[in-house]
């Protein structure tokens, strides 16, 4: 689905947003959604450390110089000082039973990892509509548990 909703209404994967920070396969589609894109995004606390160990990882990894990755971490503090990200606040404790719940009824049928299903169960404790993943399972859990997968 192909969607005009402001920001607050999406929870955006980590793992999509870091393809924004890091040259990926999907960079540039993800680039001209968000530049389409109106209000700021939740990031969670957890999202912010995935995104923050993504672009760490790539340069352990020697997938970028360690001056891209300072330039990349930057840029991606600056997207916060900026405002196209708001700090979302959790009740962890509501979200990590939720995630038990969905796990319990979805993982057995579609093998979700645990942090995919953990960023959907967010998405719904944090009231969210969209959900923008490239990923195909937590794609069908998020299906499955009733937000409107984002189509880039």
């Amino acid at each position: 689905m192909r969607t005009a909703a402001t920001g607050n209404s999406v929870y955006a994967d980590p793992s999509a947003l870091l393809k924004l920070y890091l040259h990926q396969s999907e960079s540039a589609r993800v680039s001209v959604w968000r530049a389409r894109f109106s209000g700021p995004l939740p990031v969670t606390h957890h999202g912010r450390l995935e995104i923050i160990n993504g672009i760490c990882l790539a340069a352990f990894r020697k997938h970028i110089t360690l001056e891209a990755m300072h330039d990349s971490l930057a840029s991606f503090e600056e997207d916060f000082e900026e405002g196209r990200y708001l700090r979302a606040d959790l009740l962890w404790r509501a979200a990590l039973k939720r995630a038990a719940d969905l796990s319990q009824k979805h993982t057995p049928a579609i093998g979700c990892r645990s942090l995919d299903v953990l960023h959907v169960a967010s998405a719904l404790e944090l009231g969210s509509k969209y959900f923008l993943t490239f990923d195909r399972r937590q794609h069908r859990l998020a299906y499955e548990a009733g937000l409107k997968v984002v189509r880039i």
